[in-house]
């Protein structure tokens, strides 16, 4: 090792070295590069250990569902029921794996008035079949198909990303605001996350909730009659529409709130779609409240036929007189995907129009078009940031910052948070 120059690869071997027979003579230059490489490194230590550790709880949770998987083939098994002489019934093992996932769907069906006692089938389904009789267990080794799958048995440890299809770990990808650790792309939320995400814990008041929607138009498909659907999409979001409306507070500042969800019917807007929001805008008039929508729809709702599409009159003339007559903010936030009459009516109007990065913002689909207009699209033409340099939105703003930036928003236009006095 010559003098004067520091041999990085051998540096473990300083502790050893005889400061008698050598000397080291630093210049500045070789000073900092020292100091550079030996912060880059304790980092990738550090990041190492993280990673290590996530690691180790991932196998952990892998291996706590297998247990739980292997409990359930035991508890089904002769050799059991041989043992516990009938107490199977007592345990009631498959009725507390239900009521752990899903204690949340009560009150809905109380609340819309579809409470059938079946109600609870589709929500142990989901978590793993655990309602299943013995005989089509998919560990009971007598049954005749042994095969699992993997998406459907750990579901609840891992999200799949549209985009690059990589497994996500859930836990850390809830931390994460639903975006994909690979690729960064944005994943859908369900409404009651984002209402989680941007209003104040403890402070959120919903409007309207067992408003349903009937079948005005009687329509009917070869598929499935209009009412079961509705029926169906209830039971397996939770939720009893496509939009959840009230009012609550960020950062301490009152608000009136309308959140639409992709996972009912794709957020189509239907009669009590439109009625709820109509209803929030006439509320927030009233009290002086600004206005958040958050829209993720594909448009209309065809099963209501001409209905779906007066909603968007209806919504318009309601915004119209907060706006421009009693002079109030409203702030829409475009997600993916926004189009069709949401696009063409309320989801257009907001005094500041904010989109999530990358979202998928159009009216009609590029194949539609290009078949209508005999053009080619360019790339990217129906996406924020095109939209974006083309003036169509004034801001792109990630999920993270999402809650301090529509703050400062309503703070720049005259909104401040309740006084200790105004609480009371």
């Amino acid at each position: 090792m010559d003098k004067g120059r520091f041999d990085w690869d051998n540096w473990d071997s300083l502790d050893n070295w005889d400061s008698d027979n050598e000397i080291f003579d630093f210049d500045v230059s070789d000073f900092f590069v020292f100091e550079r490489e030996l912060c880059e490194r304790v980092i990738n230590e550090v990041l190492r250990s993280l990673e290590e550790k996530i690691k180790i709880k991932q196998i952990l949770d892998t291996l706590e569902c297998q247990l739980y998987l292997d409990l359930d083939s035991y508890c089904n098994s002769e050799n059991y029921s041989d043992v516990s002489n009938g107490s199977d019934d007592e345990s009631d093992n498959d009725s507390s794996v239900c009521s752990e996932n899903g204690d949340n769907d009560s009150s809905v069906w109380s609340e819309s008035g579809d409470n059938d006692s079946d109600s609870s089938s589709p929500i142990c389904s989901e978590s793993g079949d655990s309602n299943q009789s013995e005989s089509s267990s998919i560990t009971t080794s007598t049954s005749e198909d042994n095969d699992i799958n993997p998406t459907k048995n750990y579901s609840h440890l891992w999200v799949q990303c549209e985009n690059c299809y990589g497994l996500n770990y859930k836990r850390l990808f809830m931390e994460k605001l639903y975006i994909c650790e690979f690729c960064d792309f944005y994943l859908k939320m369900r409404s009651s996350d984002r209402i989680e995400l941007s209003i104040d814990p403890g402070t959120w008041e919903p409007m309207d909730e067992d408003m349903v929607s009937l079948d005005p138009i009687e329509f009917h498909s070869d598929d499935e009659p209009y009412n079961d659907r509705i029926d169906s999409y209830q039971r397996e979001t939770g939720l009893t529409e496509a939009v959840q409306t009230g009012i609550g507070e960020i950062n301490g500042l009152p608000i009136a709130m309308a959140v639409m969800d992709f996972q009912f019917i794709g957020g189509s807007m239907g009669s009590v779609v439109g009625e709820k929001i109509t209803r929030l805008i006439e509320y927030a008039t009233n009290e002086s409240l600004p206005l958040i929508i958050v829209c993720a729809s594909g448009g209309a709702r065809m099963q209501e036929g001409s209905l779906s599409l007066m909603q968007m009159a209806k919504i318009s003339s309601a915004s119209y007189n907060y706006q421009l007559i009693k002079k109030l903010f409203y702030v829409s936030i475009l997600t993916s995907p926004t189009t069709g009459g949401v696009t063409a009516s309320f989801g257009m109007l907001g005094d500041i129009i904010i989109s999530e990065p990358n979202a998928y913002i159009a009216f009609a689909g590029k194949r539609v078009i290009e078949e209508t207009l005999n053009q080619t699209l360019p790339d990217g033409s129906q996406e924020a940031e095109y939209l974006f340099h083309n003036g169509l939105l004034d801001l792109i703003v990630p999920r993270n910052p999402l809650k301090s930036v529509l703050s400062e928003l309503f703070h720049i236009h005259g909104f401040f948070p309740l006084t200790q006095n105004e609480i009371k």
